[in-house]
C-alpha cells in the first residue's frame, strides 16, 4: 500500500480541533490541490468561499444544525457549485446564453464535489483533519442571504479543517462496508434479504438489524434535518426552473 492510499485509508472525520493555526502555507497547497481535481471542460464550475469572519462561522454553526464544533475549525471552507460565473463570461463576449437547468447543476456540483475532496486529500497529507458538513444545504433563505449566494449558485458541501486532538487521532475509524457488497459488474444489481443483512453483519453492535435500522432510519433519513435539506434544496432550484 503506497502512502496515498495508505492516507486514504487512515483518513477519518475530524471534530474536535488542536489549538493549532494553520499556517497560510497549507492553506494554499490545500486551495491549490482543489484546483486541480478534474473539471467538465476544464471549467471549474464552482466557487469556493473561505470563511475567515468568526460572525459567520458562529452562524453557520447553528444553521447547520447547531454543530458548534463548527465555530472552532481552523479553515472553513463552503464548495458552490456555480452556473452563474460562466453566465457572466458568455455575457461579458456579448452572448445571450440559455438560463442553466437541472443538468447543469449537476454538472457543476460534480465538479465541486470532486474539487473538495481534492482539498480533503491534501490536507490528509499534511496532518490536517476536515469533517465534511452537508448540513450547508439546510435553512437555504438564512444561507443565501448569509453568504450574498446569487442565482445559480448552490452551496453543495461545507468543510471545516484543524489539526486532530490525540482522541481523534487513536478514534477508531467507523467500519466500511465489504468491497464486495459495494461493486456490480456490468449491471445494477439490487440486494437480496440475505444480502443485506450480510452487508450489516457484526455492524450492528448488540442490536438486532430490524432494531438497528430503525434507529438508523429515524435519526437519519425521517430526521429533521433531513426533511429541511430537501425543503431547502427546493429553494435552490427554483433558480433552475425558471
Amino acid at each position: 500500500m503506497n502512502e496515498i492510499i495508505k492516507s486514504l485509508h487512515e483518513r477519518k472525520s475530524v471534530r474536535v480541533f488542536a489549538k493549532d493555526e494553520i499556517s497560510k502555507e497549507c492553506k494554499t497547497d490545500i486551495l491549490n490541490a482543489a484546483l486541480q481535481a478534474p473539471s467538465a471542460g476544464c471549467q471549474l464550475l464552482y466557487t469556493i468561499l473561505d470563511i475567515t469572519s468568526q460572525d459567520k462561522k458562529d452562524k453557520l454553526a447553528e444553521y447547520c444544525d447547531h454543530q458548534p464544533f463548527i465555530t472552532q475549525a481552523k479553515m472553513v471552507l463552503i464548495f458552490c457549485a456555480d452556473c452563474h460565473k460562466w453566465l457572466t463570461f458568455y455575457r461579458e463576449a456579448g452572448l445571450s446564453p440559455r438560463n442553466p437547468g437541472a443538468g447543469d447543476l449537476l454538472l457543476a456540483v460534480e465538479d465541486t464535489l470532486i474539487a473538495a475532496q481534492n482539498s480533503v486529500t491534501a490536507a490528509q497529507s499534511l496532518g490536517i483533519g476536515s469533517c465534511y458538513i452537508g448540513d450547508i444545504m439546510e435553512n437555504a433563505e438564512e444561507i443565501k442571504e448569509l453568504l450574498e449566494l446569487p442565482a445559480y449558485v448552490y452551496p453543495a458541501c461545507m468543510l471545516v479543517f484543524g489539526y486532530p486532538v490525540k482522541q481523534q487521532i487513536e478514534r477508531k475509524k467507523p467500519q466500511r462496508f465489504d468491497l464486495s457488497h459495494m461493486v456490480c459488474e456490468n449491471r445494477y444489481q439490487s440486494k437480496s434479504g440475505g444480502e443485506i443483512r450480510s452487508m450489516f453483519s457484526g455492524m450492528t453492535g448488540v442490536k438486532d438489524y430490524e432494531t438497528w435500522m430503525k434507529n438508523f432510519c429515524e435519526r437519519k433519513y425521517e430526521s429533521d434535518f433531513s426533511r429541511e435539506m430537501n425543503r431547502s434544496m427546493e429553494v435552490y432550484l427554483k433558480d433552475f426552473k425558471a
